[in-house]
């Protein structure tokens, strides 16, 4: 069964029709029934609650969350692989019962995005989940919260839907065959995450271009380009040498900011060495990029990563000092990176990495990786247990440590 196009996709939505979702099958690999919030009806939330099985929830910007008081629902989530915002759980108060009944939810539903609606017309906790929409949508996080509320905006509609797994008869999870079944069943069409993805790079940007200059170093001539992200304060940075077609396997570095590491040698990590093995494997090829992204202390920040230290010196592993901060393992997004390397002309990748997720970030962006190059720097006694664990915790994949 072919997917549904853009245009189509679209159109069923703004009639009120449900579309089913999916996203990269290295990701979550699901798929989801989505709907625009504001074509919600009792009988849709039945439809959903009969066919998709999952948990049912409703993806909304943060602003309209704000505006009625409805916070995170944990101030620290436990970690989460995929990082799902789920805010405070909410029944709407009026002319409603218990708030689980498909009524009562379709309700809610309507006043989460009725701009009469007050913070004191909901009850907390309820029966439906908001989730909080990462600003910049699917090109900074590839998942069904951000694919259904950029899809109403591409519809003229309000920036809020709902959306609930699809599991099978037995509870297993619907992979596509079983979609497709669904799908042709129920007259619905499929539209895949990279496409929307795909849509928005051709036609937005969330990123710019503000500088660049030569910059010559040890390991060769590079040209240094500066990028400013439009979703987050960072200032990220590409180093480039050669040329290369859309077409080419182009050698590349993505590297997210340590400044104990890259800066000041911290022996705790193999930050720096990673940072000067992978320039000095892109000289020797002569083409490729090295992409510095400041997402400081896998996306926990210096100041966190410090106290992250502290937990550390007293026993505890890289994984675990992240989890009693309240944070995951790794909180990192890849989507500027992505729209940073279309930019350069980009699309295929042989990219230098020793960590299985940074390829599933960046795959799920409309990027294709041919190759994993590996970049292992030198083991010491200080970094040995860090190795240890991001072999053995967080899937990298490094030799002997």
């Amino acid at each position: 069964m072919p997917l549904a196009s853009m245009a189509e996709a679209l159109e069923d939505l703004q009639a009120g029709k449900f579309l089913i979702v999916v996203d990269d099958e290295r990701r979550e690999n699901e798929g989801d029934l989505v709907m625009a919030a504001e074509k919600v009806t009792p009988d849709a939330i039945n439809f959903i609650v009969k066919y998709a099985r999952g948990l049912l929830c409703m993806p909304i910007i943060g602003e309209r969350l704000d505006d009625l008081d409805i916070p995170m629902m944990l101030s620290r989530n436990t970690p989460s692989k995929h990082r799902t915002n789920f805010a405070l759980s909410v029944d709407y108060n009026k002319d409603t019962s218990t708030g689980i009944s498909a009524y009562d939810r379709a309700a809610t539903v309507r006043a989460l995005i009725d701009p009469n609606a007050d913070p004191e017309e909901f009850r907390r906790p309820g029966h439906l989940f908001p989730l909080r929409y990462h600003e910049g949508g699917v090109l900074v996080r590839a998942g069904h919260t951000e694919a259904i509320v950029d899809l109403c905006r591409l519809a003229g509609m309000y920036p809020a839907g709902v959306v609930c797994e699809i599991l099978n008869d037995d509870g297993t999870m619907a992979r596509m065959p079983d979609l497709e079944v669904l799908a042709q069943q129920h007259d619905l069409k499929i539209l895949s995450i990279a496409q929307i993805i795909a849509h928005r790079r051709r036609h937005e940007k969330l990123i710019e271009r503000v500088a660049e200059a030569r910059l010559p170093t040890k390991y060769g001539k590079f040209k240094i380009i500066a990028y400013r992200s439009m979703v987050d304060p960072g200032e990220h940075i590409a180093l480039t040498m050669g040329q290369w077609s859309p077409e080419d396997p182009v050698l590349v570095r993505v590297h997210s900011e340590c400044l104990t590491g890259d800066v000041f040698g911290s022996l705790r990590c193999d930050c720096g060495e990673q940072i000067q093995l992978a320039l000095q494997i892109l000289a020797k090829e002569g083409r490729g990029v090295f992409l510095y992204m400041r997402q400081e202390g896998r996306g926990i920040g210096l100041h966190n990563k410090i106290k992250a230290y502290n937990l550390q010196d007293n026993g505890l592993d890289t994984v675990e000092a992240n989890e009693r901060l309240g944070f995951a393992p790794d909180l990192r997004h890849y989507g500027i990176g992505a729209q940073i390397l279309a930019d350069l002309g980009v699309k295929k990748l042989r990219l230098l990495t020793n960590n299985p997720r940074k390829v599933v970030g960046l795959a799920g962006f409309d990027l294709e990786i041919v190759e994993r190059v590996p970049v292992e720097g030198p083991v010491n006694e200080e970094n040995r247990q860090y190795l240890r664990t991001k072999r053995s915790r967080m899937g990298h994949i490094i030799g002997s440590c």
